[in-house]
């Protein structure tokens, strides 16, 4: 006998972000750190980014979300929170995994903070020359 599965857990990155998200059939409720998604992410540039995944399956209002998000900015927990949103969509259900893919939702986007090197003032700046 198969387990009935209610909710379906992904993790989600970006920058140093880490985004931990649950999702289950429901009335399409979205909720941040225990907060309302509208409360915890103000610019609606932000929350365009988070519902990408729910409009390109085309799955709006059929799912609430849970999301625990650390590190990093605004900016940053957004994406995490559409990663772990969209391979959580993918995990529900295998054939939303090829709408997902095309629109590079599943792709983790790798670009970090360059590091500052040592003996340096920043990770590109270089110390200013001084002719005498």
């Amino acid at each position: 006998m198969a387990a009935v599965v209610d909710r379906f857990y992904a993790t989600g990155r970006r920058k140093t972000s880490v985004g931990r998200v649950w999702i289950r059939p429901g009335a399409g409720r979205i909720v941040v750190n225990r907060r309302a998604f509208d409360d915890y992410f103000p610019r609606e540039t932000l929350r365009m980014i988070i519902a990408q995944p729910l409009e390109v399956t085309s799955t709006v209002g059929q799912f609430d979300v849970f999301a625990t998000v650390r590190g990093g900015g605004p900016s940053g927990q957004a994406g995490a929170i559409r990663h772990g949103l969209a391979r959580a969509l993918a995990r529900f259900d295998e054939k939303l995994r090829v709408p997902l893919k095309k629109a590079g939702l599943l792709t983790r986007d790798p670009r970090m903070r360059e590091r500052k090197k040592y003996g340096q003032p920043g990770a590109r700046q270089k110390f200013q020359y001084s002719k005498r």
